[in-house]
């Protein structure tokens, strides 16, 4: 019997979020450990040293092999397991189209949604942008409005997921990024019905690992959310 997927984690993360619910819509065997970013658990030099020398979440550790970064993370696990063949087609064209939305996600979304996080969490960064902390928000607002109006045009099909029938890698990661910017206050379904039916669609699919994901963040959230 295969050992168990060591999987390195935090709830908070919109990648650890998208591996959980993978682990546990496939019923991969794995082993949950919780680390806790905010405090600083995964820049430990223990966690460097048996983890991952990039010190990042989520993270896993098969049968000795030590790989971080989510999405790569997701394509490995789809290779070395057994797993429904809908999360990540053996199709080419349907693959290279799910391939097409995660570089757009990492070139565009990725990396929008997370600014104003990043400067908060560090604050180095924030203290090389001049602007007050309300500017700053009111920028990153419209970077996200931007980024949201986009997947909803040119990304959501009404009924369908992001490529095809049925849901995928794509989806699972695309529904957790979408909900970060709730950290900032930022309602993303707001005026955006046909993404907001596509994430129902998602959430309706990966019940109740979706709420076992997320239910930690949304308490986040509630708690940290800047306000208009």
């Amino acid at each position: 019997m295969p050992r168990p997927v060591k999987f390195f984690y935090d709830l908070l993360s919109t990648h650890s979020r998208a591996l959980y619910m993978f682990f546990e819509a496939t019923k991969i065997p794995y082993d949950p450990i919780p680390v806790c970013a905010t405090k600083g658990e995964h820049l430990a030099d223990g966690y460097k040293e048996y983890v991952t020398r990039f010190q990042q979440v989520p993270s896993i550790i098969d049968d000795g092999f030590k790989l971080s970064s989510g999405v790569t993370i997701l394509k490995y696990l789809i290779r070395e397991k057994l797993i429904p063949e809908h999360w990540y087609p053996r199709d080419t064209k349907l693959r290279a189209q799910i391939d097409e939305y995660l570089e757009w996600q990492a070139d565009n979304s990725s990396k929008v949604f997370n600014t104003f996080v990043v400067q908060q969490k560090y604050p180095e960064e924030a203290r090389r942008d001049q602007r007050s902390v309300g500017e700053r928000v009111q920028e990153y607002r419209k970077l996200v409005d931007s980024n949201l109006n986009q997947l909803e045009r040119d990304w959501i099909v009404p009924g369908r997921f992001i490529v095809g029938d049925r849901i995928t890698i794509a989806d699972i990661l695309a529904a957790c990024e979408v909900e970060q910017p709730k950290i900032v206050g930022v309602d993303p379904f707001e005026g955006r019905p046909k993404l907001a039916a596509w994430l129902e669609k998602v959430r309706y699919t990966m019940t109740p690992y979706y709420q076992e994901a997320h239910q930690d963040f949304y308490k986040f959230t509630e708690k940290v959310a800047l306000k208009n």
